[in-house]
């Protein structure tokens, strides 16, 4: 089936909903070739603008959702509005529960040590038949190392999972993804940024209202105001001015990702 795909900036997103992905995921099982998910946030649509190997990645993402309520906004100012945000976190519990009842076999990569773990653990509780067939946290090093770690391919592919939900941050979780997938042969492959951390706790998360309310880039900012300052009050907020430019300039022809 041909998804429809909305340009912006220097990608494009398909124009799906939380329950469609869940059956788009259901099809990747399926089907058994190797896939990759992406969830387009602010920071990553910014970040592609310099990086050719993250855009290069994205092209050749399986499926690209909305992460981000501001992204969202964009869209719809463009005019093409999507039919809902689909973010990364979100993404996770909701899979966990679709795992719970289809019996696909999970693994949580990386997060500090222990958060994959204690995330399995609270979501294996909250979602009874979950099967979280392993979790690791490898020592930090720059992608295309990691890429190479023998202890890491070893350990996902002998788990051989269905989803496999990679917490490295963006860029990296992004590329080391596309660097490895046809060597681990996973269906459906995901990066979740800090979805670890909200499931276990050890980060808490925006309220409900603050994340409907395309605030909760703020909320994070406040709890972490020395990693994120940078990125949010310098980096980000010239997200702005690349959308309206879009809309009055008229909208350059993005490198669409692939569609299923």
């Amino acid at each position: 089936m041909e998804l429809e795909r909305f340009p912006i900036m220097d990608t494009a997103i398909h124009n799906v909903s939380v329950a469609e992905t869940l059956d788009i995921v259901d099809g990747f099982v399926a089907d058994g070739s190797p896939r990759v998910i992406v969830t387009a946030n602010v920071d990553h649509l910014m970040l592609l603008r310099k990086d050719a190997a993250f855009r290069e990645a994205y092209r050749r993402a399986d499926l690209v959702t909305c992460d981000s309520v501001p992204v969202k906004w964009a869209l719809a100012f463009l005019g093409t509005p999507v039919k809902e945000r689909v973010a990364g976190a979100d993404l996770f519990g909701a899979l966990a529960e679709r795992a719970a009842t289809t019996g696909y076999r999970c693994f949580y990569l990386g997060a500090a040590p222990g958060v994959a773990e204690k995330a399995a653990g609270v979501l294996t509780e909250r979602y009874p038949g979950l099967n979280v067939v392993g979790t690791y946290s490898p020592r930090v090093m720059p992608w295309k190392e990691l890429a190479d770690d023998e202890e890491t391919l070893r350990r996902i592919r002998e788990a051989k999972p269905d989803v496999l939900f990679v917490a490295f941050g963006a860029p990296k979780q992004e590329l080391w993804l596309d660097a490895v997938r046809d060597r681990l042969g996973v269906p459906a492959a995901i990066g979740v940024g800090a979805a670890f951390d909200f499931a276990a706790g050890t980060v808490k998360r925006a309220p409900r209202w603050m994340q409907r309310a395309g605030l909760e880039w703020f909320f994070r900012l406040s709890q972490e105001p020395r990693r994120l300052w940078r990125r949010y009050l310098f980096v980000d907020s010239r997200f702005v001015s690349y959308v309206l430019r879009e809309k009055f300039r008229g909208r350059k022809a993005a490198a669409p990702p692939k569609a299923d």
